[in-house]
């Protein structure tokens, strides 16, 4: 049986719950919501509410119509991106992110439509609140940021990044793929003005679901225009929440299992979640760290850090050492770039990139001890 850590990636396996809850729907109540009036689109309707309430419950949010159902926490980032942003407009984001944040940004920047600051972070992966502050300009429109780093697990400071945003007057974006379901989020006290997310991992929910938060202080455009199910008559699409930025038929099974995703987190905790990742992940640091020729990554402070645990080996590249633990002792992990290069430019990990292990509810000692004999044999 596979040794499942790349649950950064997405988290595997669901709860049995998510795999129950998507089977039944899919079974009695798999119809298009809103579209029609008869019982089984109500039923897809009620789904859709129902996960729209979990949400707004789960991080706190100012009205459960402003949780918007997207593709993935990619699709979320552009919905937030560019609907948000005017020419000639500024924008502050990071080498840390990933590059559902940093290619739309950069193709605008590109374009000649916005410039951007890139805020470095210290050698430990966090970033400086007063290299923020510095960044600012008369027009500064968006603060895009990153939870946690993909990449290094580290936690930025958050709350107060959004705090000196709004001071400032500008929105601020949270890109938290890495960090929904594993910390404590509320997009009120925290000042976040809008949230991506994606529901497959953290969430616990299934693939093919992500989620955006639109604050009261946003007002986005549209870029996918079409069927609203209960609007038909309007030329053009509905300007309420959330169908102004809902055009077309919404995975309601997949919905339907991120609602019982976060069902299961609510009961769990994620406190003891985090404190069961963070033990496992500090027992691997632990173990990798007595390899020789093994380097690794980000601060080894748990209390700041999710659950991911970067490294790299001085004989092997990357590739090489995720594709023989692959093959040979049956443990998937991710190598190479993590779909943020910024951050392993910065790092002197470029083009190779490092192997990232990451650890997820269902992890047990036993993976971790596995991955460590494996790596130091390998390293021998």
């Amino acid at each position: 049986m596979t040794v499942y850590l790349d649950n950064a990636s997405t988290t595997h396996p669901k709860p049995e719950s998510v795999y129950e809850a998507m089977d039944r729907f899919a079974r009695n109540s798999m119809a298009n919501p809103g579209r029609a009036g008869h019982r089984m689109a109500l039923a897809a309707e009620r789904a859709l509410d129902q996960t729209r309430h979990l949400l707004h419950q789960f991080f706190n949010g100012q009205s459960p119509d402003r949780w918007i159902f997207t593709l993935n926490c990619t699709d979320a980032l552009n919905i937030a991106i560019k609907g948000t942003l005017n020419d000639g407009d500024h924008v502050i984001t990071s080498s840390l992110e990933h590059n559902s944040i940093s290619r739309p940004v950069r193709a605008l920047e590109l374009a000649g439509r916005i410039t951007v600051t890139r805020l470095e972070p210290d050698q430990h992966g966090t970033l400086r609140l007063e290299d923020l502050e510095k960044a600012f300009t008369p027009k500064t429109r968006l603060v895009a940021l990153t939870h946690a780093s993909n990449v290094l697990g580290t936690v930025q400071p958050i709350a107060e990044a959004a705090w000196i945003t709004r001071s400032k007057g500008a929105l601020f974006l949270l890109d938290a793929a890495q960090s929904a379901g594993v910390l404590p989020i509320s997009v009120e006290s925290m000042h976040i003005d809008l949230l991506a997310t994606a529901g497959h991992k953290g969430l616990m929910g299934p693939l093919g679901t992500g989620v955006l938060y639109a604050g009261p202080r946003t007002n986005l455009r549209p870029w996918r225009e079409g069927g609203t199910g209960g609007d038909s008559s309007t030329e053009t699409q509905p300007k309420e929440l959330p169908y102004l930025l809902e055009g077309g038929t919404p995975n309601v099974v997949g919905v339907e299992g991120l609602g019982a995703g976060i069902r299961w987190l609510t009961e769990k905790g994620i406190e003891s979640i985090h404190r069961h990742e963070s033990m496992l992940a500090e027992r691997l640091s632990a173990g990798l760290s007595e390899i020789p020729g093994l380097e690794l990554f980000g601060h080894r402070d748990w209390n700041r850090r999710v659950a991911n645990v970067p490294f790299r080996l001085e004989i092997l590249p990357a590739p090489e050492v995720g594709g023989i633990l692959d093959q040979a002792f049956d443990i998937a992990v991710r190598p190479g770039l993590h779909c943020a290069p910024f951050v392993h430019k910065a790092l002197g990990t470029y083009p190779d990139g490092m192997v990232r292990a990451s650890i997820g509810p269902f992890n047990t000692e036993a993976d971790i001890d596995a991955l460590i004999a494996a790596v130091r044999e390998i390293a021998g």
